[in-house]
This record gives structure tokens, sequence and C-alpha cells, in this order.
């Protein structure tokens, strides 16, 4: 397994955890002093007490939680978020609430999960013609459902 190191900040009292031994996601929980509802169908932007000093050549991706997914309709709205080894700022998720009835995040709860994975950047040059293809411009289910 590889590692890098993660310096961070974590107001919270608590650093991202891996819940079991192979989990490739680590666990970040909400820094809210009270409750918070999330409205059914609405988004919300969640505190997590956390800066992070990501090495150069990585970033972190944040992530839904699939149980809080399936069991509740709260997924990460753009996930995957990313954070970008350059940025400095709090570590906020942006959350949504897909059901038909109001969540309640407490402080502590785990809302989200962070992935690391390195980045590659590409060259991008013109060109007037791509390479042919058996599949070619076909696109949304072309392949198959």
């Amino acid at each position: 397994m590889n590692k890098i190191v993660v310096h961070g900040s974590f107001e919270s009292g608590r650093v991202p955890v891996y819940s079991s031994a192979q989990a490739s996601g680590a666990d970040i929980e909400a820094f809210i002093e009270s409750p918070m509802i999330l409205r059914a169908g609405e988004r919300e932007i969640v505190p997590t007490g956390i800066t992070l000093d990501i090495p150069e050549g990585y970033e972190a991706q944040v992530r839904p939680r699939s149980g809080l997914a399936i069991k509740h309709g709260i997924t990460v709205l753009n996930s995957p978020g990313t954070i970008d080894s350059d940025y400095r700022g709090e570590l906020r998720i942006i959350l949504i609430n897909t059901s038909k009835e109001d969540y309640t995040i407490n402080p502590g709860d785990r809302i989200a999960q962070m992935v690391f994975a390195p980045v590659i950047h590409a060259e991008f040059y013109p060109n007037t013609r791509l390479s042919d293809t058996s599949r070619g411009e076909g696109g949304f289910g072309s392949t198959g459902t």
C-alpha cells in the first residue's frame, strides 16, 4: 500500500480516520456547534474544521458515504469534490438531501469520505482530425445499457 504524508489542522479534534484496514476513504466529520437541518431537496455547505497541506502532485477527492446515500438520500453534490494541493482554506462539504424528508446532521457525524490520488497534467495540442475508433461519436448508451 502506498502512503503519502498529509499535514493539517484539525479544529474538530478529530483527524480523518479510515474505518477499516483496507478502506480507501478516510471519514470526515461535521464540525458544527449544534445540530444542522438539511431540508428535503436542499443543499448546504457543512464545515469540517480541517485544513490540509496536500503534497504537490496529489489531490484529495471528497466522496459521499454510501450508508448516508442509501439510508437517507444524503450525498456530496459535486461528487467527487476536488481539493487541490495548493488550497489552504477549510475543507467544507457541499451536501444535498435528495430525499423527501429533512435530515439532521449532528456535531461529529461522519458526513463524507476523502480519497487521495496522484494528479497527472495533460499537454493539449490543437488537431484538426481525431483518430478513428469503432465507437466513433457514439455516446450516452451507444455501447449498451
